[in-house]
């Protein structure tokens, strides 16, 4: 099975750089919590966002374009809704398990400024991995071909150095090989000292 990088790496929006200071890495749903946003704008953040949302403290919630509901609805696992996945990626923080997955983002990211996190993965993991999981691909993209998922397809770290993608199977179906590389991380809820685990941070202007 193959081993995690020694680092990963999270995009954040440059607007969000004070928030992240004060407050460390959020999810959505934790964002929205904090801020206390009235209840039109946090239900407009936690569906299908077609595009990006500015809070009232000026942060920005990402918009999820790559996986409008049409396109969710012909990849997503029987009983498992749109708004059922949005909820849940919604309640993780993510992190690219490459560095060619990392740089298609910064590409698909280059109409506003960022901040490029680079992360020790062992450092960050010895403070939660149980709370940590790995995904197979990249879950927040629904288009072209999308492969099939559900709550299935984040699968516990705990399990997945363990068992490899055994949970990750969808029933009836084997299981991916085991060299069958993560491509993300996520942290359920948020990672509050993030800053304890941060090798580099990098600010990347708009183009």
């Amino acid at each position: 099975m193959p081993e995690l990088p020694a680092t990963m790496f999270h995009f954040a929006d440059a607007a969000n750089a004070a928030s992240i200071l004060q407050h460390g890495l959020l999810s959505t749903t934790g964002l929205l919590h904090r801020r206390g946003v009235d209840a039109p704008i946090a239900a407009a953040a936690m569906t299908f966002r077609p595009s990006d949302i500015e809070l009232p403290g000026g942060e920005r919630v990402r918009n999820q374009a790559p996986m409008p509901p049409a396109a969710l609805a012909r990849c997503l696992d029987p009983g498992t809704s749109p708004d059922d996945w949005y909820r849940l990626v919604n309640g993780h923080v993510f992190f690219w398990l490459g560095a060619e997955r990392m740089e298609r983002h910064r590409v698909a990211l280059r109409a506003r400024d960022q901040i490029l996190l680079t992360v020790d993965t062992a450092a960050l993991l010895a403070f939660y991995h149980d709370s940590a999981f790995v995904t197979p691909f990249n879950i927040g993209n629904a288009r072209r071909t999308p492969a099939r998922r559900g709550p299935r397809t984040l699968c516990p770290l705990v399990s997945w150095r363990q068992h490899s993608w055994m949970l990750e199977a969808a029933a009836g179906e084997r299981p991916r090989p085991a060299s069958h590389r993560p491509a993300e991380l996520l942290i359920k809820g948020a990672v509050p000292d993030v800053h304890r685990f941060i090798v580099k941070s990098e600010y990347i202007a708009a183009w």
